[in-house]
């Protein structure tokens, strides 16, 4: 296989959210920072994973998809890799956000708070990591819905396409039914979604992420659902009725099998890489512990 992959990990970190993005010329981006399980350990941080196993001095991006506690719990990570750029729904209310915050939790939005104000500027394009020409080739594109009521910050989530040797990968946050309809009035965006081979589902998998007509677009090979044991997954037979099925690779014992949905709670870190072998044919290998 090619060197110049791109490579995605999706983390267990139980209820939570978090993705690590490294593109083929070896920039780092990181799509939510949720925290949890990764073998056992409860108090897991994927950032300091990164540093400490992968050799992650610097992000390049980070994306906060919304700031609930569960895709924002391992904030207090953010400044020791000095990220470049922040990417979050820069138009929600204070209050909002705020809303039915445990006291005990509030440390962490004050962190979000004081970062949100920090990222003010806009990227240069000779930093933005979104440009092909920056990041080996990759094309990033990434949506706001902004229309839906601020009582509900789930549909202000951030939504990243990520396209790469003729794959493509949807990150969504905890989008729910009026956020995807908004996006789908959008020319651009049901252009940027269709065939999409992975899709990383909202809302943990729950019912309420689920919008039928997105699927309208694309039938993903492939659906990953970020859950814990305890978080309601009632989609996961739905997500796995619109997919097609992928061949995944087991990384402890080689074996292999095809599936149509992955979960974080059942099947543990989940890598998605994606390039071009030396025959020049484009390639997506997925694999599970």
């Amino acid at each position: 296989m090619s060197q110049s992959a791109l490579e995605i990990v999706f983390w267990d970190v139980q209820h939570g959210s978090a993705v690590y993005v490294k593109t083929p010329n070896g920039l780092h981006i990181v799509h939510d920072m949720g925290t949890g399980s990764y073998g056992g350990e409860a108090s897991f941080s994927p950032l300091l994973h990164l540093r400490k196993n992968y050799g992650v001095i610097r992000l390049d991006k980070v994306v906060i998809t919304h700031p609930h506690k569960d895709h924002i719990q391992d904030i207090m990570q953010f400044e020791g890799l000095s990220p470049r750029v922040l990417m979050r729904p820069k138009h929600l209310p204070k209050e909002e956000i705020l809303k039915n915050v445990n006291e005990e939790d509030k440390y962490l939005f004050d962190k979000y708070f004081l970062i949100n104000e920090r990222y003010s500027q806009p990227v240069p394009d000779e930093n933005n990591p979104d440009l092909p020409v920056n990041n080996g080739g990759v094309e990033i594109k990434t949506f706001v819905p902004s229309k839906c009521s601020t009582s509900n910050i789930n549909n202000h989530s951030v939504i990243t396409i990520i396209s790469y040797a003729k794959s493509k990968i949807l990150l969504s946050g905890d989008n729910e039914s009026a956020s995807w309809q908004e996006l789908l009035e959008q020319d651009s965006f049901k252009s940027a979604i269709a065939d999409v081979d992975v899709f990383f589902a909202s809302h943990h998998g729950r019912d309420s992420g689920f919008c039928s007509d997105t699927f309208n677009f694309f039938k993903p090979y492939l659906t990953v659902i970020s859950d814990g044991g305890f978080c309601d997954t009632s989609a996961t037979g739905r997500y796995s009725s619109v997919s097609k099925g992928w061949l995944v690779h087991h990384r402890g014992d080689g074996t292999t099998e095809t599936r149509n949905c992955l979960t974080t709670r059942n099947d543990g870190v989940i890598i998605a890489k994606m390039g071009v072998n030396s025959d020049s044919k484009p390639y997506m290998q997925v694999s599970i512990n």
